[in-house]
C-alpha cells in the first residue's frame, strides 16, 4: 500500500503482487478539504488508513517522506498527517517504509522532476487502467506504493535505496548506491516485465 499524506487530500494506492504480476487493487483518496479543524483532520486521515489497512490487508505501508520548503506552517501540518498515517500502518503492525518525493518520480518516470500529470499518465499506461480516479492525489498514492514494488525487487532496492521505520523506534536508512528508473530496469532486464490487469477504479 502506498500513501501521499495531505492536508486536503491524502492519496493512496493498494498492489497486489503474484510473482512477477502485478495489479492493482484500489487507489483513490481520503477527502478532508470541507473539515475545518485540523485534529478532526488528524484523526479522520488515522481512522480511514487503519479502515483501508483492514479492508485490503497490505502486507507493506510505504509512504512519501517529508520535503523541506519556504512555508513553516505547511510543511508542519503536513508532517503531522504523515505522522498519523503512520502511526495507523504501525497501529495496525505493518512495516512502514519511507521514500523522498523525487526519488518516487524518479523511480515512475525516470525523472525526479516529472509533474504529477506525467506520474498519472504512467502509471495509467502501466496498470492498464480504463478509469482513471478525478484527482491526481490517488495516482500520487499509487506511485509511492509502485515505487515501494521496484524498490522491494533486488536490483532496485540497490540501485534506489529505502529508509524502513521499524515498530515504533526510529528508522534504518539504506545507503544510497545511486538512482535508476524502472524503464531503464526493464530494459536491461526483459524478462522482469511487470504484466497488468484491467480494472475500473471507481
Amino acid at each position: 500500500m502506498g500513501i501521499d499524506p495531505g492536508t486536503n487530500y491524502t492519496g493512496y494506492g493498494v498492489l497486489e503482487v503474484e510473482g512477477r504480476v502485478v495489479r492493482s487493487v484500489v487507489m483513490g483518496d481520503i477527502d478532508l478539504h470541507k473539515m475545518t479543524d485540523p485534529y478532526d483532520k488528524l484523526r479522520y486521515i488515522f481512522q480511514r488508513v487503519g479502515s483501508i489497512i483492514e479492508e485490503y490487508a497490505p502486507a507493506e505501508v510505504a509512504l512519501e517522506s517529508p520535503f523541506f520548503g519556504e512555508n513553516v506552517q505547511s510543511m508542519l501540518k503536513l508532517g503531522r498527517a504523515q505522522g498519523v498515517a503512520m502511526a495507523a500502518a504501525l497501529s495496525h503492525d505493518r512495516p512502514v517504509f519511507e521514500y523522498a518525493p523525487s526519488r518516487i518520480k524518479q523511480a515512475i518516470s525516470g525523472s525526479g522532476s516529472a509533474s504529477k500529470e506525467q506520474i498519472a499518465a504512467i502509471i495509467g499506461r502501466l496498470l492498464k487502467i480504463e478509469q482513471m480516479p478525478q484527482r491526481l492525489d490517488a495516482t500520487d498514492g499509487m506511485a509511492v506504493a509502485l515505487c515501494h514494488y521496484f524498490a522491494s525487487t533486488s536490483p532496485l532496492n540497490e540501485a534506489l535505496g529505502e529508509e524502513r521505520v521499524k515498530g515504533l523506534g526510529g528508522a534504518k536508512k539504506a545507503a544510497k548506491r545511486g538512482t535508476s528508473s524502472w524503464e531503464k530496469f526493464l530494459h536491461d532486464n526483459p524478462e522482469r516485465e511487470v504484466k497488468s490487469t484491467k480494472m475500473k477504479v471507481k
